[in-house]
C-alpha cells in the first residue's frame, strides 16, 4: 500500500510540474480584444497577433522610457519581422511633444498615441511608465513589467515564440 500511495503521489507532482511549465510557458491571461492601427498604417488585432507583439507604454515625461528607446530600436532590428513593436503613448503625454519626438527620432517601429486613455485601460488601465506586455502569437500575454525591462531577456523570449520565421 505504501509504494501506491508513494506512486500516486510522484505521478500528482509531476503532474503538477507539468501544469506549472504549461502555463508559465504558454501565459493564461488573453491580450485585450482590441485592434490597433500602428504609425506604419498596419492593422493589429492583438488577442490574435499570429506573432509576438511587444507592447511598450511609455511617456515623453518619462527619463527612463525615452533612455530606454535606443535598445528597443536595437532589438528591433536584430529580430526584424519575427515580432511587432508598438510604443504606445499615454493620454496625458500632449500629442505636439509625442509628434516631435517622434520626428525628431526615426526609430524603427511603430508609434501609437493613446489620445483617450482608451489603450491603457484595456491593459488594466496603465499609469506607471514604462509598462511593457509580450503578446505571443497565439494571443496570450507571456511577459507583463513595470519600469526597465530585460532587453536579453525580451531578446531570448521573442526567439523562442518566433522559431519558425
Amino acid at each position: 500500500m505504501n509504494k501506491l500511495s508513494t506512486k500516486l503521489f510522484g505521478g500528482f507532482i509531476i503532474a503538477l510540474l507539468g501544469a506549472v511549465l504549461f502555463f508559465s510557458l504558454s501565459g493564461g491571461e488573453k491580450a485585450p480584444a482590441i485592434t490597433v492601427k500602428a504609425s506604419d498604417g498596419q492593422t493589429l488585432q492583438l488577442n490574435q497577433p499570429n506573432k509576438p507583439v511587444l507592447v511598450n507604454f511609455w511617456a515623453t515625461s518619462c527619463p527612463s522610457c525615452v533612455s530606454k528607446m535606443p535598445s528597443l530600436a536595437e532589438l528591433k532590428n536584430a529580430l526584424g519581422d519575427r515580432f511587432e513593436l508598438l510604443s504606445i503613448s499615454m493620454d496625458y503625454d500632449p500629442a505636439a511633444q509625442v509628434d516631435a519626438f517622434i520626428k525628431a527620432h526615426n526609430y524603427p517601429f511603430n508609434f501609437i498615441k493613446d489620445t483617450d486613455g482608451s489603450l491603457s485601460r484595456a491593459f488594466g488601465d496603465i499609469k506607471l511608465t514604462p509598462t511593457t506586455f509580450l503578446i505571443a502569437p497565439n494571443g496570450n500575454i507571456v511577459y507583463r513589467k513595470i519600469g526597465d525591462t530585460d532587453m536579453t531577456h525580451l531578446h531570448e523570449r521573442i526567439e523562442k515564440l518566433s522559431p519558425q520565421l
